[in-house]
């Protein structure tokens, strides 16, 4: 039983390895592409051998180079929260908007630039991270998780709270100045464009604090997924996981909206594509999902670059493209696993 554990184990590790430089290779081809045509030598020559002088060794390595990792941080965060979404609700269409953590930022993100002014992503990212925690609070609080969990109800909540939300934003939009609402139009969309490293930066400190805080999780998650009676037999206070997990979400699905904009598909996607290949146990389901989700951003983003060149398809509806087809496979050709 060990070897066979063993030997299990070790096709895990090596799938995981795989899928990671999977990602890392595309996230280091999309460098070759931009609005802006860059010889591949001059490329590898900025990544090499940078010149603070030369203009094209500036593209690379301040916009270009940001972007990619930054798709690989965004991915990570969006597949971590999708799994705690999904385990937490036991619903398989769970994801990470349900805590209206998109809606809340969304609202804060127009709320900062049509009010406050704030036209720069780096301002206006800490609104959203705002934005994020307050609806998870407000649902939190509708929800009534201080007294035990519900599902059913964390949903509900969840949906009411993002129609309340979007209706607002829908209202300030409206009425806002046609340079905010073109500033929050290309954000809304989900985008990396233009992210330097003073959004890589700030958003990479709170997504590793956020999945470190997750992993840390896994083994009760497990437990938490088989079911309330279950979990309070194996002495397991559910609503303790509950508000620790959901803040994980908060900060993960938070970060990761706060500096792309919304991306659609992956956080719901990821979870089922990695439960394809290890199965329900959290040890692996979340590292799995996070590189997963790195590896389809990274894809979408650079596919996007390429498919218009030198115009490109915003990372969010190239993420819906992906995404969508994917998810419609795993439900047609593979039976989805129960959660």
């Amino acid at each position: 039983m060990s070897v066979l554990s063993g030997h299990k184990s070790s096709t895990y590790y090596l799938g995981l390895v795989l899928l990671l430089a999977a990602a890392i290779l595309c996230a280091f081809v999309g460098l070759f592409f931009g609005s802006r045509h860059i010889a591949p030598e001059v490329t590898w020559q900025a990544l090499t051998h940078y010149s603070a002088t030369n203009s094209e060794h500036l593209i690379v390595h301040h916009l270009r180079l940001p972007r990619a990792m930054l798709a690989l941080v965004v991915g990570l965060a969006i597949g971590a929260a999708g799994v705690l979404m999904q385990t937490l609700t036991r619903n398989p269409l769970a994801e990470p908007g349900l805590l209206g953590v998109n809606s809340g930022a969304t609202f804060a993100v127009v709320l900062a630039i049509a009010v406050f002014g704030l036209t720069d992503i780096h301002h206006y990212m800490w609104f959203s991270i705002i934005g994020a925690a307050f609806a998870g609070a407000i649902i939190y609080l509708l929800a009534g998780l201080s007294r035990g969990v519900n599902p059913v109800k964390v949903v509900l909540s969840g949906i009411a709270m993002s129609v309340i939300l979007l209706s607002l934003t829908q209202i300030i939009t409206v009425n806002s100045q046609e340079e905010a609402f073109n500033q929050f139009r290309h954000w809304a969309v989900g985008s990396l464009q233009g992210r330097g490293f003073d959004v890589l930066y700030p958003i990479s400190i709170v997504v590793f604090i956020g999945l470190t805080y997750t992993l840390c999780l896994a083994k009760e998650l497990n437990t938490v997924s088989l079911g309330r009676d279950v979990s309070q037999s194996l002495g397991v206070n559910q609503t303790s996981v509950w508000l620790r997990a959901s803040i994980a979400i908060t900060v993960l699905a938070g970060s990761a909206t706060a500096a792309v904009g919304p991306l659609n598909f992956i956080g719901l996607t990821a979870p089922h594509i990695a439960r394809f290949f290890v199965g329900s146990e959290h040890k692996w389901l979340l590292p799995y999902s996070m590189v997963i989700s790195a590896l389809l951003i990274s894809i979408a983003d650079t596919v996007g670059k390429v498919l218009v060149s030198p115009d490109e398809i915003s990372v969010g509806i190239m993420t819906a493209l992906l995404g969508g087809p994917i998810f419609v496979l795993l439900v047609r050709k593979w039976r989805m696993t129960e959660l």
